[in-house]
């Protein structure tokens, strides 16, 4: 019918609170799912001195996890994760789209293509310096053997022995990864989702297809740089001196590099992937699909 709603007949742009308001559901729903297999990926990529928390592979480390520690241990820091998501995607989306309409990314006639990459990059430095210090209390609730069952504890804790720079010192890490990350992924899940949606319609087969492809391209390619992260986020809970006094990111990939070689860079590979991929699918379906529910209410 011609007067009927659908997603194409809906204001291209939604205001800024909308947007912010649909990230910050979408980003809980995202790492809430796939949390146990971000755990098993946090451990796999720490040097660690016991053998009892070195794993083969997602399946090795599920099985022995569970039956050692409980299944309950591989949801230890998910509270941290939800508090800081919300927040943090709504600033990562918000941002993402008013750059994005600002560049001319939006504009029917000759859409400027660089809008949606430098809207990817504007974005992650936004959310990024939110949400890093709780991306460090979640990993040191997720290593083996962690003292701690509460993000609260885990915070002060860590506030107290290492000072506040202990949240912020994989930052420049954090953005030397998810700046190029969130660029691939924009840029890989705008394309995918033109070529199979060129209506622009709502289509969660093509917003769930382009969102896993778009997660898998871009977490494969910073795994490197990931695994550097992990160890200046977990350093304070390592027995190992050097590691303990890391100081940056050039240090890190040091440390890996002399520890593990080339092989060391591509720790937690695996289920970095499984889990942005379908991570990143249900997180961009969440946030189409609460974009449009939004603006037919607006």
């Amino acid at each position: 019918m011609a007067d009927e709603d659908d997603y194409e007949a809906l204001s291209p742009n939604a205001g800024l609170g909308i947007n912010m308001l649909a990230g910050a559901l979408a980003g809980i729903t995202e790492h809430s799912v796939m949390f146990p297999v971000d755990s098993i990926k946090t451990r796999m990529q720490v040097f660690a001195a016991s053998p009892a928390a070195v794993y083969t592979g997602i399946g090795n480390a599920f099985t022995r996890i569970s039956s050692t520690e409980g299944v309950r241990a591989l949801w230890r820091g998910v509270s941290s994760v939800i508090m800081g998501a919300g927040p943090a995607h709504a600033v990562h989306f918000g941002t993402y789209e008013a750059i994005k309409e600002f560049a001319g990314g939006n504009r029917e006639v000759k859409p400027n293509h660089l809008a949606a990459p430098l809207a990817g990059a504007s974005a992650t430095i936004a959310s990024d310096a939110l949400m890093n210090p709780f991306d460090v209390i979640k990993q040191r609730m997720q290593v083996h053997q962690s003292e701690f069952r509460s993000m609260f504890t885990c915070a002060s804790t860590v506030f107290r022995n290492e000072g506040l720079a202990a949240f912020y010192v994989s930052y420049p890490t954090t953005l030397t990864m998810t700046v190029p990350f969130t660029a691939a992924q924009f840029t890989v899940y705008e394309h995918v989702k033109k070529f199979m949606n060129p209506r622009g319609e709502y289509s969660p087969g093509s917003h769930i297809v382009a969102g896993g492809i778009a997660g898998g391209v871009a977490a494969g390619i910073t795994t490197p740089l990931d695994v550097a992260k992990t160890l200046l986020q977990t350093r304070g809970t390592s027995s190992d001196a050097e590691i303990r006094h890391c100081r940056g990111m050039l240090h890190a990939i040091r440390i890996i590099w002399q520890r593990d070689g080339i092989r060391g860079f591509s720790r937690g590979l695996t289920p970095r992937v499984v889990t942005h991929m379908p991570s990143n699918a249900l997180c961009w379906l969440s946030y189409e699909f609460f974009k449009a529910t939004m603006r037919e209410q607006s």
